[in-house]
């Protein structure tokens, strides 16, 4: 499968990206399709539900995938903000120039700074998926011992880690219509394999689906009970259901991006609700004992389910799958931190900008970016050989900051709409719009993420610092780090970098000659 190119709209995309101030200098060939695989890729159903059921499982039971639909709910309020964004502001690091033009420049680079931090530290986190599925599909991925050692697991996460992370690097160096090929191939392989996964696990389901109403005791003994249980358990389903922006990341390699990355945004979190849905509500109803607990280990959990119910040879086919998703959702994500650096220093807003921001004339990419995100990335896996624990709360913390950086997005946009001045005067053409539902959505957006936020960083043990040592500075690192991050970028921004922001000149739009 190749990238779907349709370039006849290509000179109409790059006037209109003329009039934000910037010169086309991406390479726009990506049609509808590639834009929805971005999207859906970086959501990965097959990755986040099968890296993260035994966490949702362990912690609630089976009671936990009420999570999914009500987290779908909610960030679907913000998708909705985030199309009507993207319909009017098609352009590069998506988060950054919205908020640019929504609020003021200080908090539009706040929200990139949070976004770019988080991303590359989800990369790093992400590509620690190889290790919970590459062993189980051939014991020879365990390169490190035989997994009975201490540090056998966690050095080697950072060994396949590392070589998916430079697997990605060169995608993304050689341009975006080979990654766009390899990733509608792997997300098309996606699809496919999840429809397969949801009818067998169908096929050899044991019990109704009333095992949603099971909680298996947790919660028992908590001041809140159930509820507290739930909210931990509910992470599980917030880790997976962000990322839905790539598709308008990619704004200015896309055709006819003002249409086609809303539909692909909203057709994004649609599509990976259904289908990850169906796989958690089936995988419940076809394993053989609900009390089994290898639902509940990182070692087990919904792979344990698969290859329960299809068997050693053919599971093994599903949990190849299960790898090509979780390559193309890291892509995904590369791609996405990509476009946010390249659209701040494209601004002169990063130490070293110039280089930053360079498009390589051959293969019309961001070639700097891509090896910078890479080699910080996997600086951060070196912290996963003998500190698993301190891994887990960055990887925890990486995700309350992009529901943050979320937020700075959501937040100016509903002040802009109680001061009357979103939506913007029409420019003749017709956008996404939410029209008269846009204030309660957008109000809803802006509950859910603030709500969510506070679950996500509140310091507790269970998930900052599940095991011993305790330590007190672990369960409260999503407090400490975020706000050191916070406050590091504040000021950096306002004592050196606001005073050199400005349009790199090769990257300015030429100004029109007066009549």
């Amino acid at each position: 499968m190749s990238a779907d190119v349709a370039p006849a709209g290509a000179q109409h995309d790059g006037d209109s990206l003329a009039g934000f101030g910037y010169k086309q200098q991406l390479d726009r060939s990506l049609g509808r399709f590639s834009s929805f695989a971005a999207g859906v890729s970086y959501i990965s159903i097959l990755t986040g539900t099968f890296q993260l059921f035994y966490f949702g499982f362990g912690a609630g039971g089976p009671a936990y995938v009420w999570s999914w639909p009500i987290v779908f709910v909610g960030q679907l309020m913000v998708a909705l903000c985030f199309a009507e964004l993207a319909a009017r502001y098609p352009v590069a690091g998506s988060l950054y120039n919205w908020t640019k033009r929504l609020g003021n420049r200080t908090t539009a680079w706040m929200a990139g700074w949070m976004m770019l931090t988080a991303s590359i530290v989800t990369l790093a986190a992400t590509v620690l998926a190889y290790q919970i599925t590459l062993p189980q599909l051939w014991s020879g991925f365990q390169i490190v011992g035989d997994g009975t050692g201490p540090y056998d697991y966690a050095v080697n996460a950072v060994i396949l880690g590392s070589a998916l992370i430079v697997f990605t690097t060169l995608v993304n160096v050689f341009g975006v219509k080979l990654m766009a090929r390899i990733n509608s191939t792997g997300v098309f392989i996606e699809l496919i394999a999840a429809v397969l996964i949801i009818v067998l696990l169908a096929a050899h389901a044991t019990r109704g689906p009333d095992v949603v109403l099971d909680t298996a005791g947790a919660g028992e003994g908590q001041d809140l009970g159930y509820l507290g249980a739930f909210l931990i358990a509910a992470l599980a389903s917030g880790y997976v259901m962000y990322g839905f922006d790539t598709a308008s990341s990619l704004g200015e390699e896309t055709v006819d991006a003002r249409r086609t990355a809303p539909r692909a945004i909203i057709r994004a979190i649609t599509a990976s609700f259904v289908l990850g849905g169906l796989i958690l509500l089936f995988g419940l109803m076809a394993v053989e004992n609900i009390r089994d607990p290898q639902l509940a280990s990182s070692t087990g959990g919904l792979q344990y389910v698969l290859l329960q119910a299809a068997g050693s040879g053919i599971g093994r086919i599903f949990l190849l799958a299960i790898v090509v998703a979780i390559t193309v959702c890291c892509l995904a994500v590369h791609t996405a931190t990509i476009r946010m650096m390249f659209g701040m220093a494209r601004d002169n807003n990063l130490p070293g900008s110039a280089r930053l921001a360079k498009v390589h004339p051959r293969f019309k990419t961001p070639v700097v970016p891509a090896v910078v995100i890479g080699l910080l990335s996997i600086s951060i896996l070196l912290i996963n050989i003998r500190q698993p624990q301190i891994f887990t709360v960055i990887t925890s913390i990486a995700v309350v900051m992009i529901y943050l950086a979320y937020l700075l997005v959501t937040v100016p946009m509903l002040i802009s709409r109680l001061r009357g001045r979103w939506p913007v005067a029409d420019d003749g053409e017709r956008h996404f719009s939410l029209g008269r539902w846009g204030l309660p959505v957008n109000v809803l957006a802006v509950l859910w993420g603030a709500g969510m936020a506070i679950n996500l960083g509140w310091p507790r043990r269970e998930v900052y610092n599940a095991t011993e040592p305790y330590h007190w500075y672990l369960q409260w690192g999503a407090v400490l780090f975020i706000g050191a991050i916070a406050l590091t970028g504040l000021a950096y921004y306002r004592l050196r970098q606001r005073h050199r922001t400005g349009v790199l000149p090769d990257h300015a739009a030429a100004v029109p000659a007066e009549a």
